[in-house]
């Protein structure tokens, strides 16, 4: 489905329904594994979401069986890629960049998550206001089990939301949780069988509409606020360096660039 916000993505659609603004990741053939371009559209979409006046909510959704798999460990070249310097760690920042994005959206966002929400894919639901998924949703972000850190400023907007206990217990230990148990350790704020997520996403993204708009954009702008607090102290700033210095360890350098 066509529309003039998704237009001139490649990896992006989009629909209107009323109110509500629905953000679809599509790579369904892929199971919305993210990669740089991907990246690039997410944050330059959301950005440009300031000027949407007449949406009240976005749902960011995946097409497909699953949200988002996490990254493309094989993604096709990037022909827009910068080659200088200062271009390359621009490059490296597109994930923080792409949360930061989401989350400084002007309008309240909902995740509609299913099937998995892996590394990336998780870090973009924990960007959103409001996370609705499934019982049978993988949430699970597998960074330290690939020998690099968990970037994009993700660890302290996880921590922010459900603790630094559960927040260590899911990035240190690469643990793998169920949508129910997302929903109890707080990370989804309802948890619902598949054929239920729709209607539990329209109810969601109507209660929200149906709240005085000016209240809630001014409430979120709070809320916003509120969680840089909690990220005074984390290296987002040098996420391109903390990759780069990952990668060229052998472990990393083993599972992210397999030897042919």
């Amino acid at each position: 489905m066509g529309d003039a916000i998704t237009d001139q993505y490649t990896m992006l659609d989009s629909e209107r329904d009323g109110e509500v603004l629905r953000i679809w990741l599509d790579r369904p053939h892929k199971l919305n594994a993210i990669d740089p371009v991907m990246l690039r559209e997410v944050g330059d979409l959301f950005q440009s979401l300031e000027r949407e006046h007449d949406a009240k909510v976005v749902v960011l959704g995946g097409k497909g069986r699953s949200f988002s798999a996490g990254a493309d460990r094989r993604p096709e070249p990037d022909p827009d890629a910068p080659t200088s310097t200062r271009g390359k760690r621009w490059y490296a920042h597109l994930g923080r960049r792409a949360c930061r994005a989401i989350e400084d959206c002007e309008i309240p966002t909902i995740a509609r998550v299913q099937g998995h929400a892996v590394g990336g894919g998780m870090c973009f639901a924990l960007s959103c206001d409001f996370r609705i998924t499934t019982a049978g949703t993988q949430w699970y972000v597998p960074e330290v089990e690939l020998a690099v850190p968990l970037t994009w400023a993700a660890i302290p907007r996880l921590i922010g939301e459900v603790g630094a206990a559960r927040a260590r217990q899911l990035v240190m230990l690469a643990e793998r949780i169920d949508g129910s148990k997302a929903a109890d350790w707080g990370i989804a704020h309802e948890c619902v069988a598949d054929e239920d997520l729709d209607a539990a996403v329209d109810r969601w993204a109507a209660r929200v509409a149906a709240l005085p708009e000016l209240a809630i954009h001014m409430t979120k702008t709070t809320f916003r606020g509120y969680s840089r607090l909690t990220s005074m102290g984390d290296a987002s700033e040098a996420d391109a360096d903390l990759i780069a210095l990952a990668n060229l360890h052998p472990d990393a350098a083993a599972i992210w660039r397999p030897q042919p």
